[in-house]
């Protein structure tokens, strides 16, 4: 017996022992918020201020050791997160998620991305101020990363940590570029089915420029193959495999002192960006003699992508322009490595890569090249297709200066000095929103524009020989879409259809009016908005859009074949108000039963994978409202049954009827209980949280969230046959700046500051966020050291 009480009391012992080890283990690789440290080539000492929310306030002496400190600080916090984005545009994921992401580092690599950054790079000026800002941030990263903790996915998945370079910092750009594109989901789609079906099919889709949609309006007072169907499932896999921030479109508006109650401009802007974990966004407040900004900054770049400080703010949202086009080429006949141009064959270039694997042989990568672009036949298994198809996109033909512009709006010191930098900006199409403290408002479509002819559809793979020329005629900046203190007395932008410009719509992928049309019902006839007033309306759930589209159903439904339930739900939808609160029935019916109305009219003609890459295009969410008023589509016949013509009055009462039946089925037959919070809900999804026994850990949430697709407060989601929508993107921050009270300006993250899921600061702010709070972005020096929770001094070395 006492040989058992020896050995049980070892054991426990031991196992105490062995938690305690875990524990200091653990404990080192938690961010160090406090405490001395001395960087090297830092000229005089920095001061690191976190608040209760660690966001870091640095205070420095000079722009170079304050740039040294946040790459530090920022490298604590969201190391791993800079370390994946900065391998998706240099093919590098495979390295770390093994052979499963091979064919999205193929597709990454074939962009041209890195091989445009190096060039790029090598003919930097390296004497320039924001490349000198640049290196120092670079500095300060690699300084964590010799020196600081290692973050416990590095040894989750066996890589070791390397030093960054400048490149690194425009391959996460190009990501970022790229994903804002919709033309690789949108332009093979509409080939294939163009090709499949015919023209007359497309007409219901709305494909070119909208001119009965609500347009951002300009003011500027100074003046037949199988290849497509596949291509948009490989870039489906390439994207949808990272668990990592998508950039989808967002909201912002500007409203100048003549419609606020303290006569001074408020500015709000939520970027609506896919949800993971960590967030998009690292929050930075740096102050010094020269330079003082509250930004938003990107794992891994310098300068902050929105930013503010006590004279001007500026925002984001996704211009949704047209950048990117698909071209078949012809090849010699005689010999597969030559194509056809306007003066005969020509070799295409042939590119070698190689691409390291985990756990695996490298794997060695060859495609073509044409004038256009690259060919994507053969960078991926699911391409079947003979005819090659060459994808041009305008950011790896230009010079990019992407850096020097996001140096530039952070330096601005007034509008004029802002406008003077968007010109670099030749991709990604951004609209970017500005407001100051002297009561300027400003909208600014921003990227390389060129004339369009109208005999050129740009949404369909373009034939041999036609098509844009491979040199464009480019638009000058001052004709892209803006708008300077207009007399409405507000800038907004929605992703949605722009003015007019160059005596064209411009073509683009532009989202439904829906969000648009409810920013400008608010804006329009209130004339004393203040911050309380502004953050209610960037939370606002209300659709009054879907309830047109209700309204429009409701009226082809026979009510004689109804159940009890079936008619107690149209009695609800005929008085819903278009609110997406928890507590909502009549949104869980609306989704349901749109969702079943697409499926009856679409998949019959497209098939399961063309109807599932169309439900997941802008396409989709802009022709519900107008196709719920067209009796005379030819989409409500369903091909299947040969015999019989159905109707739209047809379709409608049945995804009806089916959308009730699946409700019961999931729910019961008390549609009481068919609130919108059993299946709308939000996870923030960590790439390694996929394994089971670690999501908990990794990933925040799952939570139940008010909103919906295309309100104001954007909870985004895919729709499938589970009835169940798991918002995949929205607000990725929300943030108020009030020049009559800028210090007291208020944001809010969708999970936390860090990216490191030790810290306190990984989920600290997700539940403030879901229900629609706000917290200070301080800004007031002696209240941040007042205030402060921990002291971080940088010293030189």
């Amino acid at each position: 017996m006492r040989t058992f009480k020896k050995t049980g009391v070892f054991l426990l012992a031991f196992l105490a022992l062995l938690l305690l080890v875990i524990g200091i283990f653990l404990y080192t690789l938690t961010p160090d918020y406090s405490g001395e440290k001395e960087l090297v080539d830092l000229e005089q000492q920095v001061k690191v201020y976190y608040d209760t929310f660690g966001i870091p306030h640095i205070y420095g002496e000079n722009e170079k050791d304050a740039f040294r400190a946040l790459g530090y600080v920022h490298a604590q916090d969201r190391l791993w997160q800079m370390e994946v984005l900065r391998r998706i545009a240099s093919g590098g994921l495979s390295e770390i998620f093994g052979a499963d992401l091979v064919e999205t580092d193929k597709f990454f690599l074939s962009l041209g991305i890195a091989d445009a950054s190096k060039i790029t790079v090598a003919n930097n000026d390296k004497a320039d101020t924001s490349t000198l800002l640049a290196e120092a941030y670079l500095d300060g990263i690699n300084q964590f990363i010799t020196e600081g903790s290692t973050p416990i996915e590095f040894y989750l998945t066996g890589i070791d940590k390397e030093k960054f370079i400048l490149e690194d910092v425009y391959n996460t750009i190009g990501y970022m570029a790229f994903s804002f594109a919709m033309a690789h989901k949108t332009d093979p789609l509409l080939t294939s089915i163009n090709s499949k079906l015919g023209p007359e099919y497309l007409k219901d889709f709305h494909i070119g420029s909208d001119i009965d949609t609500e347009w951002i309006k300009n003011y500027n007072p100074s003046l037949n193959d199988s290849i497509q169907n596949n291509l948009t499932a490989v870039v489906d896999k390439a994207l949808g495999a990272l668990n990592i921030p998508l950039f989808e479109g967002s909201n912002s508006w500007v409203i100048a002192p003549e419609k606020t109650k303290n006569g001074k401009v408020i500015f709000a802007n939520d970027p609506h960006i896919g949800f993971a974990q960590p967030s998009v966004w690292y929050e930075a407040h740096l102050e010094t003699p020269t330079y003082s900004k509250y930004g938003y900054h990107i794992a891994g770049i310098p300068f902050p992508l929105l930013g503010h400080n006590r004279e001007l703010a500026y925002g984001l949202t996704m211009f949704e322009n047209d950048d990117v086009d698909f071209y078949y080429e012809q090849n010699n006949p005689e010999n597969d490595n030559q194509y056809l141009t306007l003066n005969g064959y020509v070799d295409y270039e042939i590119i070698n890569k190689t691409i390291k694997v985990k756990d695996s042989a490298d794997v060695e990568f060859t495609y073509k090249k044409s004038v256009h672009g690259p060919i994507l036949n053969g960078i991926a298994d699911q391409i079947q297709g003979n005819r090659p198809i060459a994808m041009s996109w305008i950011y790896t033909q230009m010079d990019n200066r992407v850096i020097d512009a996001l140096f530039g709006l952070s330096h601005a010191n007034n509008l004029n000095e802002f406008k003077a930098s968007l010109p670099k900006i030749h991709a990604p199409g951004l609209n970017v929103m500005y407001g100051d403290a002297k009561g300027n408002v400003a909208w600014f479509a921003t990227a390389q524009l060129y004339n369009i002819p109208d005999s050129i559809h740009t949404k369909f793979i373009y034939e041999v020989g036609e098509g844009l020329p491979v040199e464009k005629e480019l638009l000058d900046f001052n004709q892209n879409p803006q708008a300077i203190n207009p007399p409405s007395h507000y800038v907004y932008s929605a992703n949605n259809q722009p003015d007019s410009i160059a005596g064209m719509l411009y073509p683009g992928y532009y989202l439904p009016e829906n969000r648009a049309k409810r920013i400008v019902a608010l804006l329009e006839p209130k004339n004393d908005w203040d911050s309380a007033s502004a953050s209610q309306m960037i939370t606002d759930v209300k659709s009054p859009v879907n309830t047109t589209i209700i309204n429009d159903l409701v009226k082809l439904i026979d009510i004689s074949v109804l159940s009890k339930n079936g008619l107690k739900i149209v009695d609800r939808l005929n008085l819903w108000d278009g609110n997406y609160d928890l507590s909502s029935t009549e949104a869980t019916v609306y989704h349901r039963w749109i969702y079943y109305y697409l499926k009856n009219t679409f998949k019959d003609e497209l098939g399961e994978q063309l109807f599932t890459q169309f439900l997941d295009t802008h396409l989709m969410k802009r022709l519900i409202a107008p196709l719920s008023k067209n009796e005379n589509s030819v989409w409500w016949d369903d091909i299947t049954t040969e015999t019989v013509t159905e109707s739209m009055t047809y379709i409608v009462n049945t995804s009806f009827v089916q959308a009730l039946a699946s409700l019961e089925k999931d729910f019961g037959n008390n549609c009481d209980n068919w609130i919108w919070e059993k299946v709308h809900t939000i996870e923030h999804e960590h790439p390694i949280g996929q394994i089971a026994a670690l999501r908990s850990f990794f990933n925040v949430g799952p939570y139940p969230i008010e909103g919906t697709r295309e309100v104001i407060n954007n909870m985004a989601f895919p729709y499938d046959e589970t009835g169940l929508y798991k918002t995949s993107s929205g607000p990725s921050t929300r943030r108020i700046i009030d020049f009559s009270d800028v210090e007291n300006s208020i944001s809010i993250l969708p999970t936390g500051q860090s990216g490191n899921p030790l810290s306190k600061h990984y989920r600290d702010q997700a539940e403030m966020y879901n229900n629609g709070q706000f917290r200070k972005m301080m800004m007031n020096s002696e209240e941040i050291r007042n205030t402060a929770k921990s002291l971080l001094l940088f010293s030189p070395k």
